[in-house]
């Protein structure tokens, strides 16, 4: 049987021009130009599949995704061979010049791809490596101007322009009422067969010295649209439209609130993905896999 090799990448994207992550038909997508151009370097028949560590949506950009795919040793051996002869023992010259090979199909990569897609590094996983479930969390950020003026020109893919002012204090306050595990429907679009409940980590905000609001997001999961949809919430009592409660109180509510206006898209960056040591990752996986009950 030909040797695969699981490869974790890691890369980021201006989601500008993407109809989000997931390949789909006629449509532009981050999944779509990654795994087309791996095909034509590898030179295989179908495009490769990947495996991501988060799904982001339509206009949602990404600095620290990470990605795995299974590759055929042989192929990867014929790609970074050039015009060289193609090595009779692929699993010999594996052992000689992996390493050249990932920084070569690194480079490749750099080439073949558009420029709002870039690919890192390309590893080797360790043996029990699942880049969505082995993740212990994911960290988002949400970047907000609430100056009278708009957003600088050359940010406003990233930051969203909110036309009243914005108190940090009360963001914060209602912010810490939603830590800890919930059930996080009233945020989420509810999908079939799919838990809502997920371990919000950390959501605070700070204001940085160029006046940008950036709210912190961690947990170890995030179902569709929650991000978007917190901060959506939180944003109404920054500008004292809601009290400090009212995000919480919807969270106890368990059903989705019209009141609950997601938050447009671009102003939305998955920066970080962590995982745990090597001989940690096949448990965690596992662990993931499982469907989530509320602890009693």
């Amino acid at each position: 049987m030909e040797r695969e090799l699981r490869l974790r990448l890691d890369l980021g994207y201006d989601g500008t021009d993407f109809s989000g992550w997931a390949r789909q038909p006629e449509r532009r997508t981050v999944q779509g130009e990654i795994e087309d151009a791996l095909g034509r370097i590898l030179r295989l028949e179908a495009p490769p599949s990947l495996t991501v560590a988060g799904r982001t949506d339509a206009g949602v950009h990404a600095r620290g995704q990470v990605a795995h795919v299974d590759v055929p040793l042989a192929a990867l051996a014929a790609a970074s061979s050039g015009r060289a002869p193609v090595p009779e023992d692929p699993e010999r010259a594996w052992e000689e010049r992996g390493a050249e090979w990932l920084a070569a199909l690194t480079r490749r990569l750099a080439g073949v791809l558009p420029l709002d897609v870039r690919v890192h590094a390309v590893s080797v996983a360790p043996e029990g490596f699942d880049a969505r479930f082995s993740a212990l969390s994911r960290r988002y950020g949400y970047r907000v101007c609430d100056a009278p003026g708009g957003v600088d020109p050359l940010r406003r893919r990233e930051v969203l322009w909110y036309p009243r002012p914005l108190d940090v204090d009360l963001l914060n306050a209602a912010a810490a009422r939603l830590l800890g595990e919930h059930d996080f429907a009233a945020f989420c679009r509810k999908r079939e067969g799919a838990t809502t409940i997920r371990e919000l980590q950390r959501l605070d905000w700070v204001r940085g010295e160029d006046g940008i609001l950036l709210a912190t997001v961690v947990a170890d999961a995030f179902c569709h649209s929650m991000v978007r949809a917190l901060v959506g919430s939180l944003l109404t009592v920054g500008e004292g439209r809601r009290p400090v409660e009212w995000p919480a109180e919807v969270l106890a509510g368990a059903v989705r609130d019209s009141g609950v206006h997601v938050a447009p898209a671009h102003g939305l960056t998955l920066e970080e993905v962590r995982y745990p040591g090597p001989e940690e990752l096949a448990r965690r996986a596992a662990a993931t896999r499982r469907v989530r009950t509320l602890s009693t």
